[in-house]
């Protein structure tokens, strides 16, 4: 699982969408939600940390089909650092979240989406934008508010959707996986 996962993130990297700046829209955020809705944090982290490794090396596993350490230290480099933080944290959180929404929804189904959005968006996306927005400041030394603007504002839009998504596609193939069991 770990490793599909790994592969579905490096593959996720070529759908990218150069909006302007140093920061293309990718599928990468989806990936990284979807690998923490799925794994306990110590394995997403795991999954996470094989392909950053895999990019380090010079494998094009980064956005555009990209890789190696200038990639990766470059700037934009601080996002794709920020999974590693993302993931295991979003991973933890992301069941209590669930539980919660039970108390108020009828269908799990639905409580686990509605939840697992809720994480992705209230954990997942924060600890991405910040860690990868100090990042993109210290790399290109820029205002936070013209950071904010180049590398967090153009994407919430779309973040926002790739969460719910991921959440759907989670609580889905959760079921197909307790059914394979």
């Amino acid at each position: 699982m770990m490793a599909l996962l790994a592969a579905l993130l490096s593959a996720s990297a070529y759908v990218s969408i150069p909006i302007g700046g140093d920061v293309p829209l990718t599928l990468q955020t989806l990936m990284v939600n979807l690998i923490a809705l799925l794994l306990t944090p110590y394995p997403s982290f795991l999954t996470v940390f094989v392909y950053i490794l895999l990019g380090l090396i010079g494998v094009p596993v980064f956005a555009g089909g990209t890789g190696g350490p200038a990639k990766l230290f470059g700037p934009t480099g601080g996002y794709i650092v920020a999974f590693l933080a993302a993931a295991p944290a979003l991973s933890a959180c992301s069941h209590c979240a669930s539980l919660w929404m039970r108390k108020f929804c009828k269908s799990h189904a639905a409580a686990d989406t509605i939840g697992y959005t809720f994480a992705a968006i209230g954990i997942g996306m924060p600890i991405i934008y910040a860690i990868g927005t100090i990042h993109l400041m210290i790399q290109l030394k820029i205002s936070l508010s013209a950071a904010l603007l180049m590398a967090v504002v153009p994407y919430i839009p779309l973040d926002l959707l790739k969460c719910i998504a991921a959440a759907f596609l989670a609580v889905q193939l959760r079921r197909i996986m307790e059914r394979m069991q």
